[in-house]
């Protein structure tokens, strides 16, 4: 017996492959969802985590080979810096702030999952979060430094970014990816928020915000992978393997359309999803329980 069905392993790649790129919380939904349904899946079911690490390396796969021009130059001006030894032109310096935006994010990561997928480790949580994540986009779309669609005198989208975000800016977008941890709160949400108060257009945020997010979505998936392969993915490989599936497509589908649609447009539709869906969800929760 599959501990998760190969239906509600569709479902759930589905709706992955969206709510990770859309700022409206991946993870909030995975623990949402089984209750929502009447599914007999928990967060922190051993099986479900591993489970989750396909889902997240085929949504970080999506987003590497969508940006993979960009992922060359950054490697190529990280190569010359250090064959240099000094930053030198806009790629190697928007490596260089992938770098520190990282580590903070990575170190956070490892130090705070378990003991915050514990201690929020209810839907009624998840959907309490999910809330606030709706709150927190309202609130980097009042505190924003530019317009929508403001026009732009250098056509070049990661030469913008190198210019206008600061080592300390970096660090402290990266470590805000931690609160992704917390069921209901959106890894890109933070991220294109973050983007949006140091002065990045919509479209030079998003694309900061998933450059930031590739190589922790990678590790963490990379550092679990094991498990999947070993005896703890037993009765959930085949299930996994159809949700990274549907979990790439959908993903796929979302980051082109989110490229198009931050050229213009802004994050209040999310923000109005994750404020609505978070009240409701919250508030059934609590009735049902």
């Amino acid at each position: 017996m599959h501990p998760i069905s190969y239906f509600q392993a569709i479902v759930i790649g589905l709706v992955q492959g969206v709510s990770e790129l859309f700022p409206i919380s991946s993870l909030g939904h995975a623990v949402v969802i089984p209750r929502l349904f009447g599914w007999n899946i928990h967060q922190n079911d051993k099986f479900f985590i591993t489970f989750l690490v396909a889902v997240h390396l085929a949504t970080a796969l999506v987003l590497l080979g969508f940006f993979w021009r960009d992922w060359v130059r950054v490697v190529n001006g990280l190569v010359r810096s250090l064959r240099d030894r000094e930053i030198t032109d806009a790629d190697a310096r928007l490596g260089w702030l992938l770098v520190v935006g990282t580590i903070p994010a990575g170190l956070l990561g490892l130090l705070l999952e378990a003991p915050l997928r514990k201690l929020f480790a209810s839907a009624t949580t998840a959907a309490a979060f999910l809330l606030v994540n709706g709150l927190l986009l309202f609130a980097f779309e009042r505190l924003r430094r530019r317009a929508p669609g403001e026009p732009e005198r250098d056509p070049d989208e990661d030469r913008r970014i190198a210019e206008r975000v600061s080592w300390r800016q970096a660090g402290g977008i990266g470590a805000a990816q931690a609160l992704a941890l917390i069921p209901g709160i959106s890894r890109s949400g933070i991220t294109m928020g973050g983007g949006l108060l140091v002065g990045l257009n919509n479209i030079d945020a998003a694309r900061f915000g998933f450059l930031l997010a590739t190589p922790i979505i990678l590790a963490a998936a990379a550092l679990k992978l094991p498990e999947l392969i070993g005896k703890d993915g037993n009765g959930v490989r085949g299930p996994a393997l159809v949700a990274a599936l549907c979990a790439a497509v959908t993903a796929y589908i979302s980051i082109r359309f989110l490229m198009r649609f931050f050229e213009t447009n802004r994050l209040t539709p999310f923000a109005i999803y994750c404020t609505i869906a978070g009240a409701a969800l919250t508030i059934g929760f609590l009735v049902t329980a």
